[in-house]
């Protein structure tokens, strides 16, 4: 049998080998990378498919341009990579690794559970089906003092079928700075109180 870090005859690679592409993957710059090599190459695939945006459409269907904004997405991603962070080094995907990525993908999710469980399905700008409503401050910063309540609100809201909440911006009066225990208790207090704001207003099994 073949070892975890080798390829042999898989179809998709594993995560030991995506650890390996971010650990001897080309190393790059990070403002390179974000000032230089994406906005370089997001120009020069626009102009190589055509693609132009309309100021008046806010989401496209003309199924050309959707083929086409496709295709130019496929080939960024092939001749980009992705960018880890940690290594400063880029992930190469080949075209059949990024196809059988998309296939093999889950075509839906549960969020919840019980009964504040929610569908999380793919939708067309075709689809009449009513989507996800997922409510809160979504990664923004709450003063400890009004955490509580802001999410409260939220989980009150019958229309609001999930909740993506804020980070506290203070902890025990404490800056919770990155790699630092206040981080980590920040984020178990984060938790914690949505979790009880959720219960108070009847809906424990709420994602989140």
């Amino acid at each position: 049998m073949a070892g975890p870090g080798t390829r042999a005859q898989r179809e998709r690679p594993t995560v030991f080998e995506s650890y390996e592409r971010a650990r001897r993957g080309p190393k790059v710059d990070e403002k390179a990378w974000d000032f230089e090599i994406i906005p370089k190459t997001a120009t020069r695939l626009k102009e190589k498919y055509g693609i132009h945006m309309d100021k008046k459409v806010m989401v496209p269907t003309d199924p050309d341009l959707m083929r086409r904004l496709y295709e130019a997405g496929l080939e960024m991603l092939m001749e980009c990579g992705v960018y880890c962070i940690s290594t400063g080094r880029v992930i190469k995907w080949t075209k059949e690794e990024i196809l059988m990525a998309l296939a093999t993908a889950p075509s839906s999710c549960v969020i919840g559970e019980g009964l504040d469980a929610r569908p999380m399905l793919p939708r067309s700008h075709k689809d009449s089906r009513p989507p996800l409503v997922q409510g809160g401050p979504t990664g923004a910063p709450c003063s400890e003092r009004w955490f509580y309540a802001i999410h409260e609100s939220y989980a009150k809201e019958g229309i609001v079928d999930c909740i993506v909440d804020g980070v506290l911006s203070s902890v025990n009066g404490y800056n919770p700075a990155p790699d630092s225990p206040w981080e980590v208790l920040a984020g178990r207090q984060e938790c914690m109180m949505v979790r009880m704001a959720q219960a108070k207003c009847g809906r424990s099994g709420m994602g989140l």
